[in-house]
């Protein structure tokens, strides 16, 4: 029995050597990056540009994997259940692990908090209110007057239910005592084609996504969602200047599964806060107007942790359902 100690020790030992061994050989092959929305929104840019820089900076592949559906908590829920060897990772959103919880509550098939480690907040990006240049509103006042004027007529598009353009919007109709009809896409790109051919009459969006109709004229900006003036659209006002206390972010952060050895989340963490530091991808990002982070692992849980709070309130406050 007098050797009991001495196992457990040198069995302490073992594991915290394959741990450190594990973390010094990571990555020995391809690494699943996980986007949880389709292929061509802002979410799916942002992964893309850290995809490349990453596989230039460790020297493996970073593997895109557009995995959409249910307002990111689909391919959220694939890299909860990934096996934590450091081989797959997430881009999480704002949708996914600060609105999902109070939106789908028990019905949520992954613990936001309990079933990810957080490596690192990468940025938030500004969000723009935008209409087709056919309805008449110039300004957010004019827009709540012209909903008041007639009641149900808006309607308001987003990239998906229970995203942040969609709960942004709800968040809206709810502090402006308005009615607007939601009407959900699956990304992007085809509630941008709907918007821009009148077929909706506005919606919440990433200026990455929105800036490019609105330079053409095919959208008109109203004003931006952030609780200051945003740098990339710095002629628009906020929304709360209208509302007074009015903010939504969407943000952008790198997950992997709960378990993931320390020493790999630690380095990952250091190679993407290094890529963020970038002169090249710091332009590149801001250009699609997100305000550039990097962080320690731990800031990052605590940011997630306010702005889960944050969003819980919202759709408490709203009554927002997924339709």
């Amino acid at each position: 029995m007098r050797f009991a100690p001495i196992l457990r020790t040198a069995l302490g030992l073992l594991l915290l050597l394959s741990l450190n061994t594990a973390g010094a050989q990571w990555p020995a092959k391809p690494v699943r990056f996980v986007v949880p929305f389709p292929a061509g929104g802002s979410t799916d840019v942002v992964g893309r540009i850290l995809a490349e820089h990453l596989r230039q900076g460790l020297g493996q592949s970073f593997v895109i994997d557009n995995r959409a559906g249910a307002g990111g908590t689909t391919g959220s829920d694939a890299v909860a259940k990934a096996a934590p060897d450091g081989y797959t990772l997430l881009i999480g959103t704002s949708s996914t692990h600060a609105i999902a919880s109070g939106l789908y509550g028990s019905k949520l098939p992954y613990d936001q908090e309990r079933d990810f480690a957080p490596v690192t907040l990468i940025g938030s990006a500004t969000i723009l209110l935008v209409v087709h240049p056919a309805i008449a509103a110039k300004t957010v006042p004019e827009l709540i007057a012209l909903a008041k004027a007639k009641p149900g007529t808006l309607n308001f598009a987003s990239s998906g239910n229970g995203g942040v353009s969609h709960l942004t919007g709800e968040y809206f109709k709810s502090l402006a005592g308005i009615q607007m009809q939601h009407v959900p896409y699956k990304g992007d790109t085809p509630m941008i084609a709907d918007l821009v051919a009148g077929r909706v009459s506005l919606a919440f969006g990433t200026a990455v996504a929105f800036l490019p109709h609105v330079q053409r004229s095919a959208l008109n900006a109203l004003a931006v969602t952030n609780a200051k003036p945003s740098p990339v659209a710095p002629n628009l006002p906020t929304v709360a200047q209208t509302l007074p206390g009015f903010e939504a972010l969407q943000w952008f952060g790198i997950l992997m599964p709960a378990g993931t050895p320390r020493d790999i989340v630690s380095r990952l963490n250091a190679e993407i806060v290094k890529i963020l530091r970038l002169p090249e991808v710091r332009e590149r990002l801001q250009s699609m107007g997100i305000e550039v982070a990097g962080n320690t692992p731990g800031e990052f849980a605590a940011f997630m942790r306010d702005e889960t709070a944050k969003w819980g309130r919202i759709v408490k406050e709203s009554g927002a359902k997924i339709d």
